[in-house]
């Protein structure tokens, strides 16, 4: 007996072809671009080259096509501005409202998002508007016999799943920030602009944005994901209190503090610094390993870093199978003498 029965529509043939061009949506944050739209765009240039068509970008927000100028020194070859007051903060009903909109007219062949805390939410209620498919937190990207090849992690990074979607358009993915390239500097003269009007009423919210107070990054000082130095202590560090051995490190090097899954599930620093599959992807140029193990969750959201120091007391650790560096020994020893001996040469310099 069945206990259960799923009716789904049935997909009716899409005529493919009239769907073309690679987007990303941008992300604007603080008044100023993220990198991860620029990280996205690189991609897609790539992409697009491959299939040979347009690589485009959609600006959304309140006064954001002063933004344009950016992309299109990276190469985008056109730029859709939808522009409005109403716009100013991120709703999610808004935002997909209009991201629909401009998709459903437009017909692109793949569009991205960054896989940040507004595209996590936004692209998964576009595919839900438009009845699509979407991949998330995608790792790698790559044409294969003229299909969009979505790379994440699965079954808790343990292996990777390449997903395809061969009949629906537009292939839609959000992608983690700091794994992608960032689109390089090129003047591109060429680039079109298209501003498409949008009509937004706010009356029929659910939900309405009474006032933005920074997240506990702030506290913690520069934010892992945006850090070119980030110093990490995990369950090793013992307790709250030692952590203050890595804020010491961090401050010296004027580094991000970071942290495993394991010192965020103790209460001893904030979620927002967490360094992981279920936390930020990071991609710094220095990465300090301090009292963590090594498990797979965490080395897939590091294991990018241009150079990585281990600190563990465990020479057998897994941290140190990654590490370009590695020192065994008590991090409550070592950070202080490393910081006492960093202080040293920096005043010198």
């Amino acid at each position: 007996m069945r206990a259960i029965i799923i009716q789904r529509k049935k997909i009716e043939d899409v005529d493919l072809s009239k769907f073309q061009d690679v987007w990303i949506v941008a992300e604007i944050k603080d008044s100023k671009i993220r990198n991860v739209s620029f990280e996205l765009l690189g991609k897609a240039k790539d992409l697009a080259s491959e299939l040979n068509q347009k690589t485009c970008v959609v600006l959304i927000g309140d006064n954001v096509k002063r933004f344009s100028e950016e992309f299109a020194k990276r190469g985008a070859d056109r730029i859709y501005v939808a522009e409005h007051e109403a716009l100013k903060n991120y709703y999610t009903g808004t935002y997909s409202a209009v991201i629909t909109g401009i998709i459903s007219k437009y017909n692109p062949n793949i569009v991205l998002y960054p896989a940040t805390i507004n595209g996590r939410d936004l692209a998964p209620r576009v595919a839900a508007n438009i009845r699509l498919g979407l991949t998330a937190d995608c790792t790698g990207l790559s044409i294969h016999d003229g299909l969009l090849l979505q790379t994440r992690p699965a079954f808790g990074g343990n292996i990777m799943a390449d997903i395809i979607c061969p009949t629906t358009r537009p292939q839609m993915a959000t992608v983690r920030p700091n794994v992608m390239e960032q689109a390089s500097i090129q003047e591109n003269g060429n680039v079109e602009i298209i501003e498409v009007p949008v009509k937004v009423d706010l009356q029929g919210l659910k939900v309405k944005t009474t006032e933005v107070i920074s997240g506990t990054a702030a506290e913690c000082g520069i934010p892992v994901c945006e850090a070119d130095t980030i110093v990490s202590g995990g369950r090793g560090v013992g307790s709250k209190e030692n952590f203050k051995l890595i804020e010491d490190l961090a401050n010296v090097l004027n580094a991000a503090v970071g942290a495993s899954r394991a010192a965020v599930d103790l209460g001893w620093i904030p979620k927002s610094q967490q360094v992981g599959q279920s936390g930020n992807t990071v991609s710094p140029k220095i990465y300090i390993a301090c009292g963590i193990s090594g498990t797979i969750q965490h080395l897939v959201g590091m294991k990018s870093s241009d150079i990585i120091i281990a600190i563990n007391k465990d020479p057998e650790a897994t941290i140190f199978s990654v590490a370009n560096y590695g020192i065994v020994g008590d991090l409550c020893e070592v950070i202080p003498l490393l910081t006492k001996a960093l202080k040293e040469k920096l005043s010198q310099n």
